[in-house]
């Protein structure tokens, strides 16, 4: 075997070992562990030892959202009096504050208008204000499920639990690129249901997620991913992070184009989270090490690895680097194709989640632009396509 056969069979294991390997053994160690019992209780504490809970709710120009959200919340099954929230408008120029300042008079609602300055300096703001035993940190956007607080709250009668993350389901999508969007968040939560199981999970589901106020730490100024590095600060201190499967919220579909822009922002945002902090590039300091190296840092080498493949198979003997070339060439034809194909066309159920895969890939790659760019610039407004389900 020529030296360029093994670079191209190395960086394939790569490839396949990082998308569908490792999970699958994460899957097994789950399922072979199974769920232990203090971790499998679903019941809602007795109310007598029912926590105080305080949603930290930070939204710019979400005015067509906000109303819906505090209203999702308030119609918790969770005990009136001990459910308040806190939201906070991140410089919004729209209708944000009028709408929420309306919530005031509830005598539930707290409103805090601030000058634009990032989700990080937001949340870093609200947590001296929570007295709650529990902060729930949660997005505009999403709707909860009516037991959703209840669900969270009771995964922390564990005691090694500091943080717990809820379910993210998405609507169904009218295009393929919605429904593709929809299979890669099940896969992505598939995955974190065996961390969870196994130890902990890497971050937390951005739109719901419950942390102990006792652990909540201000965030580094112009922080990305405060979904990973709040709960992974309570991991490195000793504590879990875990999910709650049947702690539901709901989002609307989005397309391909706003998840690109998404996924720019959250890879971006691994590489600032390693500057930030390295311990969890240090296995003695962080028992999550492996998970991160593969979960993480892994789809990060991904384009890289594709690159090398690419370039490998014009180097590979005959008749090898005519299949290989082939074989990329319809796969990567098959991305582009999709974005020609009308929605009828039944073509689509195998070029949709390919066009996907792509796009998500090209995203890793375009994320490190971090080096070059002020992380701010990075964010850009997730587009969805409102629609008239309540579930």
């Amino acid at each position: 075997m020529t030296n360029t056969s093994i670079v191209f069979v190395v960086a394939v294991l790569i490839v396949l070992w990082t998308l569908g390997g490792y999970p699958m053994w994460l899957a097994l160690r789950a399922r072979h562990k199974g769920e232990q019992p203090e971790d499998a209780s679903r019941a809602q504490p007795p109310l007598t030892s029912t926590p105080m809970v305080t949603a930290v709710i930070p939204v710019h120009n979400g005015g067509a959202f906000v109303a819906r959200k505090l209203e999702s919340l308030f119609q918790s099954d969770y005990p009136a009096e001990k459910l308040d929230a806190i939201v906070l408008s991140d410089g919004s120029t729209d209708d944000t504050d009028a709408i929420a300042e309306s919530f005031i008079t509830s005598g539930r609602v707290r409103f805090v208008r601030l000058p634009k300055g990032g989700k990080a300096v937001a949340l870093s703001t609200a947590f001296p204000m929570v007295r709650s035993d529990i902060v729930l940190l949660t997005d505009v956007r999403q709707l909860i499920e009516p037991d959703c607080i209840g669900k969270l709250v009771a995964r922390f009668a564990n005691p090694t639990v500091g943080a717990v993350s809820g379910t993210l389901k998405i609507r169904a999508g009218e295009t393929s690129g919605e429904a593709s969007t929809g299979l890669y968040w099940r896969y992505e939560s598939w995955i974190r249901k065996n961390l969870s199981i196994t130890d902990s999970v890497i971050g937390a589901t951005g739109p719901i997620y419950a942390i102990r106020r006792s652990l909540a730490r201000s965030l580094p100024a112009g922080c990305i991913l405060d979904d990973m590095w709040l709960p992974l600060q309570i991991v490195l201190a000793g504590h879990r992070s875990v999910l709650a499967d049947d702690a539901v919220a709901w989002d609307y579909p989005t397309s391909l184009n706003s998840e690109f822009n998404r996924k720019v922002r959250t890879q971006a945002g691994l590489y600032q989270l390693m500057k930030l902090e390295p311990r969890l590039l240090t296995p003695l300091k962080n028992r999550l090490f492996w998970q991160f190296f593969n979960l993480k840092l892994g789809r990060l080498f991904l384009p890289h690895m594709l690159i090398v493949i690419a370039i490998a198979s014009v180097l590979l003997p005959r008749p090898f680097n005519v299949a290989a070339l082939l074989a990329q060439a319809a796969f990567y034809g098959a991305a582009l194709v999709d974005r020609l194909l009308p929605e009828s066309n039944p073509i689509k159920r195998l070029t949709a989640p390919i066009a996907a895969f792509v796009t998500l890939i090209t995203a890793a790659f375009f994320a490190q632009a971090i080096f070059f760019r002020d992380p701010a610039t990075l964010w850009k407004a997730t587009t969805v396509r409102l629609t008239n389900q309540t579930r």
